[in-house]
């Protein structure tokens, strides 16, 4: 490893994490986290998680105390929360000036990473307390992902539309009929979640609450396995689950109606791979997913890390796009650094190694080039594709630096 392009990432990140803490005002009265500077007064879910994440890393890395940044951590979630919905949605983006932008027409919900993300901030500080009143919010913003999104057949959690997905134009939700994708992506955040929330309550001392949130992950862990992992390519993937109703009246399918409750869609994202983030996986699959699909140069390998999706889809395109962010090859940080996460769990210490350094590379590299990060890139060039000035979790690569260095690397929850 070019001991340059550490010593490059280092300095950048000690002063860029400062541009992306936001006093309250507003819709926004508690201090945040934004994912960059083009983001100046956005409250995203899944980008304030991360970058929070590798903030404290960060912190810890210059020896900086946390104690005055615990409350931009806080204040992500207090600013979530104090703006949900009485039906207990919240959602995926809070601008200080305008409120929110997502309920408008939409089925965008906060992505399950709120009760992770308090988890986090919990287990790196050691405080609790600040969450308690805010335990019954955090109850009825699962029950409206109950309610709303769970798919009563398999039990599996689906998005309502494709708007604020995560993985902007993941094509097996991407303009696809709503409510018809129970999304592998969204069923691993979810298992995390619940367990997320099984920990809060038990720290919190509410031991029924957590009991039943242990339950429940368990119960949906077991959904994941049995709908979700495709024995024949050694994969996880999403599932459509737009099936007709079992109809025994119906003299067409009368004689023998379905067995089955969803249908894998065998489209190859990045997604299936977490499920080794998640802890979901067997052994026994994980190493299918890594040694079939996950190294395999004809689809996600590449030099700087895992292709978003594999190029031997025909969706396959490396181009520049916003709203929808492109998720159909470039490389993301992010999945990089999950997929290391992964390969990390599950013992495969050397691939996740090589993963780390790519990724530390490709960073680097753009560092020196532009002065700053971009939010994905080409997977084959390493050029950066679109919105130069990114941070946002691309921050992460300090977390994976620590690892390669030898040195204690903060995780998520």
């Amino acid at each position: 490893m070019d001991q340059k392009y550490l010593r490059l990432i280092k300095d950048y990140s000690r002063g860029a994490y400062k541009l992306l803490l936001r006093k309250g005002e507003g819709y926004l009265t508690h201090p945040f986290i934004v994912p960059g500077s083009v983001y100046d007064y956005d409250l995203w879910d899944w980008d304030s998680w991360l970058t929070d994440v590798a903030i404290r890393q960060i912190l810890a890395d210059n020896s900086e105390s946390a104690d005055s940044f615990i409350e931009y951590e806080k204040g992500c979630a207090l600013n979530f929360l104090e703006n949900q919905r009485d039906d207990g949605k919240i959602t995926i983006m809070i601008n200080s000036k305008k409120g929110d932008m997502f309920f408008h027409d939409r089925g965008a919900h906060h992505k399950p990473c709120l009760a992770q993300h308090i988890a986090f901030i919990i287990k790196e500080s050691g405080k609790s307390e600040w969450i308690r009143k805010y335990s019954e919010k955090l109850d009825k913003y699962i029950e409206y992902y109950r309610s709303s999104s769970r798919h009563g057949e398999t039990g599996l959690y689906f998005f309502i539309d494709d708007a604020g997905i995560g993985i902007d134009n993941d094509p097996s939700i991407f303009y696809r009929p709503k409510r018809s994708t129970a999304s592998v992506y969204l069923n691993c955040l979810m298992y995390k979640e619940l367990l997320a929330m099984e920990y809060i309550h038990r720290t919190l001392g509410n031991v029924a609450s957590a009991d039943a949130y242990n339950k429940e992950a368990a119960e949906l862990r077991d959904a994941i396995r049995r709908e979700l992992w495709d024995e024949k390519c050694g994969m996880y993937y999403s599932a459509d689950i737009s099936l007709l109703p079992i109809d025994n009246s119906d003299w067409l399918h009368q004689g023998k109606p379905r067995h089955w409750q969803s249908l894998i869609m065998r489209i190859d994202g990045w997604a299936g791979f977490l499920s080794m983030w998640a802890g979901i996986a067997t052994p026994e699959e994980a190493e299918r997913m890594v040694s079939e699909n996950m190294l395999n140069e004809r689809t996600f390998f590449a030099k700087y890390g895992v292709r978003s999706l594999s190029k031997l889809e025909k969706m396959y395109w490396v181009g520049k796009s916003g709203n929808p962010s492109c998720w159909l090859g470039p490389i993301w940080i992010i999945a990089n650094y999950m997929c290391y996460r992964g390969l990390k769990s599950y013992g495969f210490d050397k691939e996740a190694r090589a993963l780390a350094e790519a990724t530390t590379e490709l960073v680097g590299k753009d560092i020196e080039r532009y002065g700053e990060m971009h939010e994905y890139y080409h997977p084959d060039t390493g050029e950066g594709v679109y919105n130069q000035g990114f941070q946002s979790w691309n921050l992460l690569v300090n977390n994976m630096i620590a690892d390669l260095e030898g040195r204690t690397s903060i995780a998520e929850f």
